[in-house]
């Protein structure tokens, strides 16, 4: 006998700050487990109403699955965290969207009834496993000419969406990058970027400690002069640059998923309701425009339109892929409903934690706006994919 499924809330999300990948920086000597355990322990600081044994699993997804990124990180961070050994773990990879899926697995769980609650994140520490390292791709992708030989390069993947859509201009997204460094910098001033960043205590062989309290990608005052002339590394002449895509980031994030009676029964906060959810692939050559079959496919299943949705979290891994899907469905690119905190061009993408920054951006977004009743976040993955969750705010005005 199947039961009812049960609805499925966002409890709160957290993240470290986002550094810059490489050597110099801010996390180029902590490990990406520990960046995950200060994620989990900061969660269950906040909500001392969660005794740690109801956690039911721990899910946390990295892309490049490794080293310190390795090893059933679910698990091992569970137990780092000082979680009880009582509480299982498990990883995950869908690349760009490993949070993501993260966050639907173990919510397909709570509305099944296996799981109360759950923990759902990611991490990626691009500057100790960089994007592809160890992998080994079947020859056959190529000498088959199953896929276009630049759909392993995502930036390459960038300039063929541009490609496809030439009303897409440089400049539409330089001018796009622009205003999510403005948006960014603005949120961090008011106070709205912040309270969801956990401090983080690094260390440096010649410097000695310092507390990461900050993302360090952004760069306040672009401006498009400054962009205009940077290099097009994808092609010569081409469009994307360092300027209107995410960079190379270190960082992770954490989400508490509960039913909706257990977080009522423990006095947990609901931030955001799961309403439905899809992923979606696409030729891997232009994988960004994912996020536009995949919100499709959400959309009708939750029988919703793109005018019921108020709110919008969209990964900016690049701009063009942005305005794709804002093109498609007749948003303007500067519409205040679309990532109006800024986003990953300015704040960074470390690709499998991305997926809960969306999410716990929107929950902090839809704890100011009563007068929205739909959100949602997607994104673009590589290897041809896109993904998109659709949210109902529970501050919404019609439920009272």
């Amino acid at each position: 006998m199947s039961a009812p499924a049960r609805t499925v809330a966002f409890v709160d999300g957290l993240r470290t700050p986002f550094g810059k990948a490489g050597d110099k920086g801010i996390y180029a000597n902590t490990r990406a487990d520990d960046l995950v355990v200060k994620v989990i322990r900061e969660l269950l600081r906040r909500h001392p109403e969660l005794p740690p044994e109801r956690i039911d699993d721990v899910a946390v997804a990295a892309t490049t699955q490794t080293g310190d990124q390795g090893l059933t990180i679910g698990r091992t961070a569970a137990l780092l965290a000082g979680l009880p050994k009582s509480v299982p773990g498990f990883a995950i990879d869908r690349m760009c969207a490993g949070a993501m899926t993260a966050v639907t697995s173990v919510a397909g769980g709570i509305a099944f009834g296996a799981y109360d609650v759950a923990f759902a994140g990611g991490v990626e520490h691009m500057g100790r496993h960089p994007m592809g390292e160890g992998v080994d791709p079947n020859p056959r992708f190529l000498s088959d000419k199953l896929v276009d030989p630049s759909a392993l390069v995502m930036g390459q993947t960038a300039e063929n969406v541009h490609d496809r859509y030439p009303a897409i201009t440089k400049e539409r997204c330089d001018a796009f990058a622009v205003r999510s460094q403005e948006r960014f910098a603005d949120a961090v001033k008011t106070g709205k970027i912040g309270p969801e960043l956990v401090p983080v205590a690094t260390r440096h062989p010649e410097l000695g400690w310092d507390l990461v309290t900050e993302d360090e990608p952004p760069r306040p005052g672009t401006t498009m002069e400054n962009l205009a002339g940077l290099k097009t590394p994808f092609r010569p002449h081409g469009r994307v640059t360092a300027g209107n895509a995410a960079g190379l980031n270190d960082g992770a994030t954490g989400a508490l998923l509960a039913g909706e009676d257990t977080a009522r029964e423990l006095g947990l906060p609901v931030g955001m309701r799961l309403v439905g959810y899809s992923f979606a692939g696409v030729e891997p050559e232009v994988m960004g425009v994912g996020p536009v079959p995949a919100t499709e496919k959400a959309l009708t299943r939750a029988g919703l339109s793109i005018s019921d949705i108020d709110l919008f979290e969209i990964n900016e891994a690049f701009a063009v892929q942005v305005l794709a899907f804002l093109d498609h469905f007749g948003i303007a690119e500067d519409d205040t409903r679309v990532n109006a905190w800024g986003g990953a061009i300015a704040c960074g993408h470390p690709l499998a934690s991305s997926g809960v920054r969306l999410m716990t951006q929107l929950s902090r977004r839809f704890a100011e706006r009563p007068d929205v009743r739909y959100g949602m976040t997607t994104m673009c993955i590589g290897i041809g994919m896109g993904g998109t969750v659709i949210w109902e705010n529970p501050h919404w005005e019609g439920n009272k």
